[in-house]
């Protein structure tokens, strides 16, 4: 007899062995229905998976995050299946799933235009209705490279011919299509139904650039037609959003062609930089960091000593001076120790904190530049603590504190915390380990965060703690970071006096609070939809006169803001004051002022907030406390 054991702890007895698929139907035909696949041991398996002993069982359904996983693989194969079906000649290569949905990369005598995508989706969605089985098979490495050869599918053979030639490969069949994968997929292409091809993009055979380039296309997948809606509404509201439009459309910033990857700022973009780095520069200030400025350019021997020249050379833009070669800095902390050395210190100097806004530069490809959100020149608000071991937790109760300050002040408020551990390749003491793993979990408990450990994604060199933002769309954003390194300082050969006059190591925390202040501020125009608090926003105010007449009084009025510290500017031309206001309203300001000759005789100002909000007239006195009030409470 097997005896399959449930989630709720009830058994099933079978007298011999049994498939997943059977176990649902001994269920219920409502679960026979609705599996998609099983999961034994933490594996999940087909629903044909056959169970030859005793073991625990969950039957897999659409509801299950497991289960979109299979959807999504399966519709990757179903998308494969349709473009062999339309372009027989066409070769597929590999098909993963990604988040929100899947891609596939295929090779074609010419390019896939939007039409084709119009033309393979429908394809799609005729196999989906076959509902043709989709069953498994098992062949030996040399015979499976034998089929795919046969089948004229290079990319395929290839892949294949490079597993250990004593294993067997497993292929999947739906129809007229067989695909190489490990599996598992769902019983039947009946079950893909809520799909749709979004976009395609060119990708290298296996990542690499001397290799042919091929054609991607994307798709999302989902258990229901509700949650494809909905994913649709996303993207298009946060194509709304994207940055890179609202920097042009708000004139903010340009990114040019003749230096790719860097940010040429407009003066409004840049006034807004201002405001996210003061601050910053302020919070350094109140919380006991010192701020220093390292070099941009360091010998190519300090990033031997540190590691970084062999693990991340090929990142890095290199010079060479007088026979010396030099590195432009990839990140601020080698620097930060150099500082650290200069003047022999003593425990009663630790905690010593150093915060910079470092430049820093990464050859990132060109294929991955995004915006200001992933460019190749880039600025920290970057921190390092030099420590002793026993004061990690208190470092790290003080910053998560401090970090989540920040972030409500910038508008939020939902953060997520994660504790990387050990990896299975590091160095250190297994003590060692324990004691910085502890101290970061005690320091996130002691700040009331419940957080989830990530086993493994730890550093080479100590545990670390990510702190990931959700924005108004729900999406996540890893900003924060609080890393333990007792690595650096020993490469480096830093040093204190102890309290026993002997020479210590100090521990080296590398922190971050809202990372790359371009990728921050690229995040706070999407966050925001471009409509900045008024605190952040470049222009806070604008003052509009209805004729010359109010010419002298709008600048008096400007004045007297500007004098108070407000951002205002005037709009004085001779255009009719709709055409003004509608104008200035798409800037997505905070407050525009008309004035006519009413105010100007009684002293006042018309407000109209943004989004078209007619707050009434009022004093300017009453105005100017007004947004006195919002700049000072950030909202």
């Amino acid at each position: 007899m097997i005896h399959i054991t449930l989630p709720d702890g009830s058994q099933r007895e079978f007298p011999g062995p049994v498939t997943v698929a059977e176990v649902a139907a001994s269920i219920g035909a409502g679960l026979a229905k609705a599996a998609l696949a099983g999961k034994i041991d933490g594996k999940v398996v087909d629903t044909s998976f056959q169970i030859t002993q005793d073991s625990p069982l969950s039957i897999i359904t659409a509801k299950d995050a497991d289960g979109l996983e299979v959807i999504r693989h399966s519709t990757a194969h179903l998308l494969a299946y349709a473009v062999k079906e339309l372009f027989p000649d066409a070769q597929v290569t590999i098909g993963p799933v990604i988040e929100n949905g899947f891609f596939y990369d295929f090779s074609y005598k010419r390019p896939f235009t939007p039409e084709d995508l119009v033309a393979i989706e429908k394809k799609m969605s005729e196999l989906a209705a076959k509902d043709e089985p989709v069953v498994r098979r098992v062949l030996p490495r040399d015979e499976a490279v034998s089929y795919f050869k046969g089948i004229g599918e290079a990319y395929k053979a290839e892949i294949i011919a490079s597993i250990p030639s004593n294993e067997d490969v497993s292929l999947y069949r739906e129809g007229a299509f067989e695909d190489l994968c490990r599996g598992p997929h769902v019983p039947s292409t009946g079950k893909l139904k809520h799909f749709k091809l979004m976009k395609l993009a060119g990708a290298y055979w296996r990542g690499d650039h001397r290799n042919e380039m091929l054609q991607r296309i994307y798709g999302t997948a989902w258990a229901s037609k509700d949650e494809l809606q909905n994913y649709l509404r996303l993207l298009e509201e946060a194509e709304k959003r994207d940055h890179r439009k609202l920097g042009r459309e708000l004139d903010f910033f340009h990114i040019d062609e003749h230096s790719p990857g860097t940010v040429f700022w407009h003066p409004k973009g840049w006034t807004l930089w201002q405001q996210v780095e003061q601050y910053m520069r302020r919070v350094y200030i109140d919380n006991g960091y010192q701020e220093v400025k390292g070099p941009q350019i360091l010998d190519q021997s300090l990033w031997e000593k540190t590691g970084h020249w062999d693990k991340y050379r090929d990142n890095m833009f290199v010079t060479e001076s007088e026979k010396r070669d030099y590195a432009l800095k990839p990140m601020n902390c080698p620097g930060h120790i150099l500082i650290f050395k200069q003047g022999l210190k003593s425990y009663r100097d630790l905690p010593l904190r150093y915060g910079e806004f470092g430049n820093c530069h990464r050859n990132e490809p060109s294929g991955g530049l995004h915006g200001i959100m992933r460019v190749r020149g880039f600025t920290q608000d970057d921190g390092h603590i030099f420590c002793t071991p026993e004061q990690i937790q208190a470092e790290c109760t003080a910053y998560t504190t401090l970090l989540q300050n920040v972030y409500k002040d910038f508008g939020f408020t939902e953060i997520i915390y994660k504790l990387a551990t050990r990896p299975e390749k590091r160095i250190g003491s297994e003590e060692s380990w324990d004691q910085a793993e502890e101290a970061l979990a005690a320091g996130l408990r002691a700040s009331g965060c419940e957080f989830e450990i990530s086993p493994g994604e730890g550093a080479f060199y100590g545990p670390k703690i990510e702190y990931t933002l959700k924005d108004a769309l729900g999406r996540e954003w890893q900003c924060g970071t609080m890393q333990v390194d007792p690595n650096m300082t020993e490469r480096l050969d830093a040093e204190y006096v102890g309290e026993d006059g002997a020479r210590h190591r100090p521990i080296m925390l590398h922190r971050a609070i809202v990372g790359s202040l371009e990728r921050f501020i690229g995040m706070l125009i999407e966050h925001y939809a471009g409509a900045l608090p008024v605190w952040l926003a470049p222009v806070q105010v604008a003052v509009l006169n209805i004729t010359d007449a109010q010419a002298e009084y709008a600048q008096t009025v400007a004045k007297t803001l500007r004098d108070q510290g407000v951002r205002v500017t005037t709009d004085l031309r001779n255009e009719k004051i709709t055409y003004k206001i509608r104008e200035h309203s798409l800037q997505k300001l905070p407050f525009i002022l008309v004035v006519g000759d009413k105010e100007r005789d009684a002293g006042a100002v018309a407000v109209r907030a943004r989004g078209n909000v007619d707050l009434g007239v009022m004093s300017l006195d009453a105005f100017s406390k007004r947004v006195a009030e919002d700049i000072a409470s950030k909202a």
